[in-house]
């Protein structure tokens, strides 16, 4: 009886038959002439093909790589991409401060020029007193010049809070040459003791009223008693303010130039009793006389 043949192991079986050769013809279809021809394993064509993989992969990443591609890919960001994020930090975090701080200064723009409101108020903070001092027989110890100049403010009639220690302080103003806003008469001058900072000009009808200095639109507003209001900044911390108007011609933050119109003569707002404009004139936050720089006829 013969002898059985033991059965390979499965390993030797796949690895033999990868080893198989193969071989591949390619005939013509007309004549059946064999043109080329190749002997193949599955072994080889394993190897050729595991090769095009690796080489297509170590091919693309390079790709991407060198070239901007690698952008699109979640996660990742450039050095230059991060630096621009941190930059662009920084400057959101200064426009929120200045923001902030332009919101506080507009706030107390329209409440001091445009209202007339003293900004100051109640004093909040309580002094503290000590047990065992004598508050009633404290020795005077003010200079002479301290009790002059406490003496000449208390002396201010009708608690003006505007003080003007010497004219010269507004003598910068001078050099500036002003374009009249509006011709007409003057129905109403400059109080700064009853808080009419500005002069009342009676113009006529739908007369333009013209930007008095080259400047920025600082506002452009409606109020309650000041009816449709239009303010610019000039140079050297000259403030302009224009009042009552009936049309605004000009927006918050527009540039303009000396000459320009800037709004319609009007008689809008609480304050206003006829067709009339409110001109005002500020220098360092006080407020001047308008007519002293200025000729309105």
């Amino acid at each position: 009886m013969a002898k059985e043949k033991p059965k390979d192991s499965l390993v030797k079986r796949i690895f033999r038959n990868l080893h198989y050769k193969y071989k591949l013809v390619v005939m013509n279809e007309l004549t059946f002439e064999e043109t080329m021809s190749f002997r193949l394993s599955r072994m080889n064509v394993l190897i050729v093909y595991v090769l095009v993989t690796i080489i297509s992969i170590v091919f693309t990443i390079f790709f991407i790589w060198i070239t901007p591609i690698k952008e699109y890919i979640p996660g990742y960001a450039s050095v230059e991409k991060v630096k621009q994020v941190y930059i662009n930090e920084f400057k959101i975090d200064s426009l929120k401060i200045e923001i902030r701080q332009r919101d506080l200064y507009l706030e107390n723009f329209k409440r001091r020029i445009l209202r007339g409101e003293d900004l100051g108020g109640p004093d909040t903070v309580k002094a503290q007193i000590k047990e065992g001092v004598d508050y009633k027989n404290i020795p005077d110890t003010k200079s002479e010049q301290d009790s002059m100049l406490r003496n000449e403010w208390e002396e201010k009639e009708n608690y003006d809070l505007i003080y003007y220690p010497s004219e010269k302080n507004y003598s910068g103003i001078s050099r500036f040459v002003f374009f009249t806003p509006v011709h007409g008469s003057v129905i109403n001058g400059f109080d700064s003791k009853n808080k009419h900072y500005g002069v009342d000009i009676l113009s006529k009808k739908d007369s333009p009223i013209k930007a008095t200095l080259d400047g920025i639109v600082l506002l452009s507003t409606w109020t309650f008693e000041g009816g449709y209001v239009i303010v610019i900044q000039h140079d050297d911390d000259i403030i302009s303010a224009y009042k009552h108007n009936s049309t605004l011609l000009k927006s918050q933050g527009e540039r303009v130039k000396a000459g320009e119109p800037i709004a319609i003569i009007g008689n809008t707002g609480e304050q206003s009793t006829g067709p009339h404009l409110h001109f005002e004139l500020w220098y360092h936050r006080n407020p001047v006389n308008p007519a002293d720089f200025i000729n309105f006829d």
